[in-house]
């Protein structure tokens, strides 16, 4: 196992600089200059050829972008152009508020898709079934802002249960987690049902039966686990891509998270700030791969991470 996760971190190591090395070729072709920017009105020729100088933005692309990976290496991520300030210190800020909402939203998907696909295989075509699958569409179906906006209107607006942006308590957090949350359990439900039906056609699962045990066990004893190896990869990746692009949500509810981070990024031209957002969210997708294969060995014991095999 040891040897396998190693394996795993070094061939992610050309997939992060590769993404780095995109992100930071399109930052370039993108017109606009960060000096103008910060300054705005107040450009004083002198004073952008000396900005210019101490930011390095005159050196040729190639030193420069070699420089950032020196220093991303060391945790140093520059400073950003906009605020003035560390990129790590800022990132560093956001990413808890961003932490808490993708692991809220990702328990509200869990709690709500896992139940749902599996009282759908066992209630197969009936009422229950094609509710919760209907449910689950229109989770999917559904855009993230429109819904957001949606339960804006009808839960803060019209019944006020709930703050409709900011980020100051648990209060605030329901909300968006139901929101972002609701999707992925759509996914989750249709992937558990789906999987579930193809265990429970096997002949250890009618041997089951045979013997006079509940359905409810049958599913719970014998078919769930060995039906879940799908699900964990999606739910692996569920929380590294929440945590990695719950932008619309951060952006409509006002919580001031990663996301939120790399739009006004965007915005200001602030190529340090987004590179840094960049990188840390490929390694969170990267770490979310490496967890779900992990979680792969101990729920089937079948899969071994052996030496031929790493």
């Amino acid at each position: 196992m040891k040897r396998y996760i190693l394996k795993k971190l070094i061939v992610s190591v050309p997939v992060i600089i590769g993404v780095a090395l995109i992100t930071f070729l399109l930052l370039n072709v993108v017109p606009g200059d960060p000096i103008t920017l910060m300054m705005k009105e107040h450009i004083n020729p002198d004073v952008v050829k000396r900005v210019s100088a101490e930011m390095h933005l005159n050196d040729p692309a190639y030193f420069r972008f070699i420089h950032f990976l020196w220093n991303a290496l060391r945790g140093d991520f520059g400073i950003s152009y906009k605020l003035n300030r560390p990129v790590s210190e800022l990132l560093l800020e956001a990413f808890p508020n961003t932490l808490a909402l993708a692991v809220a939203a990702a328990v509200v998907s869990w709690i709500i898709g896992i139940p749902a696909g599996i009282l759908s295989a066992i209630k197969r075509y009936s009422f229950l079934d094609n509710f919760f699958m209907g449910f689950s569409l229109l989770g999917v179906s559904m855009p993230v802002f429109w819904t957001g906006l949606l339960f804006q209107y009808i839960f803060s607006l019209k019944l006020g249960f709930f703050p409709i942006s900011g980020f100051d308590g648990p209060e605030y957090l329901i909300m968006p987690a139901i929101v972002l949350g609701w999707s992925s359990a759509g996914t989750i439900a249709r992937l558990t049902r789906s999987n579930l039906l193809d265990v429970m056609r096997n002949d250890y699962i009618r041997t089951a039966r045979s013997k006079g045990i509940k359905e409810l066990k049958v599913v719970t004893n014998h078919a769930l686990k060995n039906s879940l190896l799908p699900v964990v990869t999606v739910m692996a990746l569920q929380v590294s891509g929440l945590l990695s692009g719950a932008v619309i949500t951060e952006s409509i509810f006002g919580i001031p998270g990663i996301g939120r981070v790399a739009v006004d990024a965007i915005q200001n031209r602030d190529m340090p700030l987004l590179q840094g957002s960049v990188i840390l969210t490929t390694i969170l997708v990267v770490v979310g791969n490496l967890v779900a294969d992990i979680l792969y060995s101990y729920l089937d014991p079948r899969i071994k991470y052996n030496k031929k095999e790493a």
